[in-house]
């Protein structure tokens, strides 16, 4: 249940995290409404919150993690979002990103179990 919980929380946290980044570049950068930069300084205090309901204690090591969900996390927002064409190299880069978050955040827990 623990790795379960990470996940959702790391998938949440991007989400709001990304998604109140892009409402605030909407606003500013697309000239979409100052509404949608209001909205997205609330997302992005709602992705403090979410990360810090993670199990692990280590604020250091949480967020070392989730920056590897947050790179992954960006280019599939702007794939879905955006219509951003990854090269291979956005692909090879986002999965060690993910590998290296999974060493920093499961390892430890792993480690107690043994």
């Amino acid at each position: 249940m623990t790795t379960a919980r990470i996940v959702v929380l790391f998938a949440l946290a991007a989400v709001a995290e990304i998604g109140g980044a892009w409402l605030i570049w909407q606003a500013v950068r697309e000239n979409r409404g100052w509404w949608l930069a209001l909205i997205g300084i609330l997302a992005l205090g709602a992705y403090g919150f979410v990360a810090a309901l993670q199990p692990d204690a280590h604020f250091g090591r949480v967020l070392a993690a989730y920056g590897g969900v947050f790179v992954a996390g960006s280019l599939a927002w702007g794939i879905v979002v955006d219509g951003f064409r990854p090269t291979v190299w956005d692909y090879v880069g986002s999965a060690v990103a993910l590998v290296g978050a999974g060493i920093i955040i499961l390892a430890p827990s792993m480690a107690q179990t043994e």
